[in-house]
């Protein structure tokens, strides 16, 4: 083997390996991220505006009349719509919930994203360093 491709390999050793790293850096501050979360659930909270059903209450003929609001955590479970409603208090409460959900959802695709570029750059050093 000529000393310029053996240099040439050495070189691209370590631009992988500094490449590597700080792919390694950046997937632990995503870990820390995870440490940050609060309580979550999946769903969106919805506020509703309800008509009674009586014929002849005002909510039945003008719309800006109906009675609420009314809130409702809504969500998917094994592909049935769930709807759970809630009181004025916990409304907010879920609302949060539901927002860290998705900061969740968020983190874990970018770690598994991270994380499968890294396995990459790990095959890659682990090839050049035992060839066939």
């Amino acid at each position: 083997m000529s000393r310029t491709r053996a240099s040439r390999s050495g070189v691209r050793r370590r631009q992988q390996s500094g490449a590597l790293q700080r792919h390694a850096q950046r997937f632990r501050e995503l870990k820390r991220g995870l440490e940050q979360l609060d309580y979550f659930c999946k769903g969106t909270v919805l506020q509703r505006m309800m008509k009674c059903g009586k014929a002849h209450c005002a909510c039945a003929s003008d719309p800006t009349k109906r009675h609420g609001p009314y809130f409702e955590l809504t969500y998917k479970a094994n592909g049935k719509t769930v709807n759970w409603k809630l009181s004025p208090q916990a409304a907010p409460l879920y609302q949060a919930a539901s927002l860290q959900y998705r900061k969740v959802k968020t983190l874990l695709y970018r770690l598994e994203k991270l994380s499968h570029t890294i396995l990459r750059h790990q095959a890659k050093l682990a090839e050049s360093n035992h060839p066939d």
